[in-house]
């Protein structure tokens, strides 16, 4: 792939001798925002506040025009990489950076309408190994219509982790108060699974940094949206790891949060890692499911914990580093080896996108349309697509939209074939990347900040 400098007149993406896109030339950000944006009603039907759109993690994004062709509109270079999805609220771009600062951008033009610097990072020399550096903000962030509140989970020297809730008008900090995981050393813990806002909590998951190093314990804490009050917390029963680490964060389906849990330490005797739990709101653990292979998995870092369940029609599906797909029973996940189905998928990592009875799943080797046969619970993919689009899916304006993270490039797909309908070249970003498509345009969370397409 060749990459061309940032230039400031847009250009339409074009292709090499080679075949492949070149880096298209974005235009950049405003310098003052525009202030017909400041304070408009958040109008729900067109914004896009969590995850994956919903609590459910579905990936689908809101009514939108037919996406067909992909062309840059603005880059706005920001103070540190955004590994969280953008989220769109009442017209603008909210986004988090590592250097633990928030922004709120104008969607249609990228000027920065206010930001807030929370913090100070986590530098490297202070981390006991990772791959984020700093480390500051680097979950999704969380958008609560009840309080107009975004929050967000700030790490920071020390190794502390704040919860932030900023106002989505202002810029202004109305929250803040500790969240520290319950059980380990606080600085060997990362917060990259997204924020989850529901029953007026804020529910904040924990796992490790890469390379699984000192004493991390997964974990799940909430505090009430208001910042006050009693919080509650639940940990992985094992004496180490057991981290929650997958981008979608919590899944809610009727009434209770799901998450994937990645291995733990023990081989001999089940800990609980290594598996797919559900809560209640209280963060009290009332089901599980585990492989039968739990202890090999374990052993060998085959952990479910590297993607998001995903709620598809009647069922939990969950793929993790083995490659194998379970379709579980929400009112029964079956403990260990209880699944309903059990089929061969792919190496996921990230977090799905869903429509109908059809996942869409970020493979390590490209992206997947994989189907659900209820009655038998079994797992059949379709379709694979282009080998660098691991990024996790989305599905708006009748398309896939998909990064390929390392290569820098922003793909459009054909739902039904897989077939590459429109790409462009957006900058690298960093893993597990998903788009944002709200209001005609798609945002994407560089290593450098935010940029935004039109379709």
């Amino acid at each position: 792939m060749c990459v061309a400098g940032l230039l400031s007149a847009l250009l339409l993406a074009s292709c090499s001798s080679d075949g492949k896109a070149a880096e298209p030339a974005f235009p950049p950000a405003a310098a003052s925002p525009a202030p017909t944006s400041a304070g408009a009603p958040s109008d729900p039907a067109a914004d896009w506040p969590t995850y994956h759109h919903d609590n459910a993690r579905s990936g689908l994004g809101p009514a939108q025009p037919a996406a067909t062709k992909l062309t840059a509109a603005w880059r706005a270079k920001l103070d540190g990489a955004v590994y969280g999805q953008p989220l769109v609220v009442a017209g603008r771009v909210l986004a988090a950076t590592e250097n633990d600062t928030v922004y709120a951008l104008d969607a249609g033009n990228g000027a920065v309408v206010w930001s807030r610097h929370v913090g100070t990072p986590v530098p490297r020399s202070d981390l006991p190994c990772g791959n984020i550096f700093p480390l500051g903000i680097t979950s999704t962030m969380a958008y609560d219509a009840g309080s107009g509140l975004v929050f967000a989970l700030a790490e920071s020297t020390g190794g502390a982790h704040t919860l932030y809730g900023i106002d989505a008008a202002t810029g202004q900090v109305r929250v803040k108060r500790a969240a520290e995981p319950p059980k380990g050393d606080r600085i060997a813990h990362q917060q990259r699974s997204a924020l989850t806002v529901e029953n007026g909590q804020v529910y904040i998951a924990y796992g490790g940094l890469d390379g699984d190093c000192a004493q991390y314990i997964g974990s799940v804490v909430s505090v009430p949206v208001s910042g006050s009050g009693a919080g509650h917390s639940y940990a992985i029963p094992t004496t180490r790891e057991g981290g929650i680490w997958a981008p979608g964060g919590g899944v809610v389906h009727d009434g209770r949060l799901y998450y994937a849990v990645g291995n733990g330490e023990s081989t001999s005797g089940f800990d609980g890692s290594d598996t797919v739990i559900a809560l209640d709101p209280a963060l009290r653990r009332t089901d599980y499911f585990a492989p039968s292979t739990w202890a090999d998995d374990n052993e060998r870092d085959l952990d479910l914990g590297s993607l998001s369940p995903a709620v598809v029609g009647s069922a939990i599906v969950i793929a993790g580093k083995r490659g194998v797909g379970y379709v579980l029973d929400p009112a029964h996940l079956g403990g260990i080896g209880g699944q309903r189905g059990r089929s061969d998928v792919c190496r996921a990592f990230g977090g799905t996108a869903v429509s109908g009875t059809t996942l869409f799943v970020p493979c390590q080797d490209g992206i997947r349309s994989v189907s659900l046969d209820a009655a038998s619970g079994r797992l059949r993919t379709d379709w694979h697509g282009p080998s660098g689009a691991k990024g996790s899916p989305v599905v708006a304006g009748g398309a896939v939209w998909v990064v390929d993270y390392d290569g820098g490039l922003l793909y459009l797909l054909d739902p039904a074939s897989g077939k590459v309908r429109s790409q462009l070249a957006i900058g690298v970003a960093p893993h597990f990347a998903s788009p944002t498509v709200a209001a005609g345009h798609g945002y994407v969370g560089t290593l450098t900040g935010v940029v935004s397409v039109t379709y």
